[in-house]
């Protein structure tokens, strides 16, 4: 973030609704005036102010958005040890009611990347005979289904998931854990393929059944928890009433069901499944399996995170989960779809 970023945030949310002469004179005349609107410009496109009135009667003010949206040096963040991070430890009920329901999670300039990419894809798979379709939807499930075991710490690699998978051999020396949580994404992922508008609407049961089939014969309990979970890595404590989890969950649904884009159903699926927590185990899985499935339903392309580094990862859900900024999860699911698109089908 530039200095100015900085001076004009700082400068807004202590003297909201001011005009962008008003801005310019509260920064003791620090920047050039134009510069200074140029910058008010490029905060209002990010999301990070807003703009009230029109012509001479223009206002900015800070918007709720910031925190979710601002950048964040991820080094930096994590220079500090868990105890010393200064954190929202508990669930913040007004996050998706209240920020996120008023929020526009890319600008129009990412906006335009990603539909263009879209685009892309649409015609790539409009000259793809339904075989050829087929198998590379096959290639992107195995490589999905390993990514997001690995992200777990599954031990298989790639190619071994790839015989597991396709062969039904599993590798010597693993856990039969490990194979069995191979086997369970490729299951659900192939039952969202085969059932493409089981999200949609997206519905607690619709999540619920995703969850069970990639946890089934792991030991791991069935829908919404009654008992509280920690998180590794972090001090953040998730929700542990079943009442209020099952809200959280019915108002993470509204929020995906209200939206048009599909970009931000999917990211908010990925981000939020995680956050609240709902089940004992495989939250993560879930989450990756259902961002997808309102990808498919929706006919746009599905991400693998094959190239995701776990622990970049696991950094950015940290973030989230302790300062609720989106930012760094942001760049993962943009850089992750245009890997998709310009590596599949």
């Amino acid at each position: 973030m530039t200095e100015i970023t900085k001076n004009l945030l700082a400068y807004i949310k202590n003297n909201p609704l001011k005009s962008s002469k008003e801005i310019f004179d509260g920064l003791g005349n620090t920047y050039s005036y134009a510069t200074v609107k140029r910058a008010l410009s490029k905060l209002a496109e990010e999301n990070l102010v807003l703009i009230e009135g029109r012509g001479k009667g223009t206002k900015y003010r800070f918007s709720p958005s910031y925190e979710l949206l601002s950048d964040i040096d991820v080094d930096k963040y994590f220079s500090r040890e868990q105890d010393e991070r200064q954190i929202k430890d508990t669930f913040n009920f007004s996050l998706i009611p209240e920020i996120l329901s008023g929020a526009q999670l890319f600008t129009a300039q990412e906006y335009q990347q990603l539909e263009a990419l879209q685009a892309k894809f649409t015609d790539n798979i409009a000259h793809l005979s339904k075989p050829t379709y087929e198998k590379e939807m096959e290639r992107l499930a195995i490589d999905l289904s390993w990514k997001s075991s690995q992200i777990e710490g599954n031990t298989y690699s790639l190619l071994e998931t790839e015989r597991l998978l396709k062969e039904q051999q599993t590798a010597a020396g693993k856990p039969k854990d490990d194979a069995t949580m191979l086997l369970n994404h490729k299951e659900a992922i192939n039952f969202i393929i085969e059932n493409p508008d089981y999200v949609l609407p997206l519905s607690i049961r619709s999540i619920e059944d995703v969850h069970s089939k990639l946890i089934k014969d792991l030991g791991v309990d069935r829908n919404i928890r009654q008992r509280r979970v920690g998180v590794t890595g972090t001090n953040y404590k998730p929700l542990d009433n079943e009442h209020q989890i099952r809200e959280a969950l019915e108002d993470m649904c509204r929020l995906i069901n209200a939206r048009e884009n599909v970009f931000e159903k999917s990211l908010f699926a990925l981000v939020l499944l995680s956050y609240i927590q709902a089940f004992n185990d495989g939250n993560k899985r879930t989450a990756r399996i259902v961002s997808n499935a309102i990808l498919i339903a929706n006919h746009y392309c599905p991400i693998s995170f094959r190239t995701v580094d776990s622990v970049e990862y696991k950094k950015a859900m940290l973030i989230f989960y302790e300062q609720n900024n989106i930012s760094p999860f942001k760049q993962i699911f943009k850089s992750q779809f245009e890997f998709a698109v310009n590596t599949y089908f």
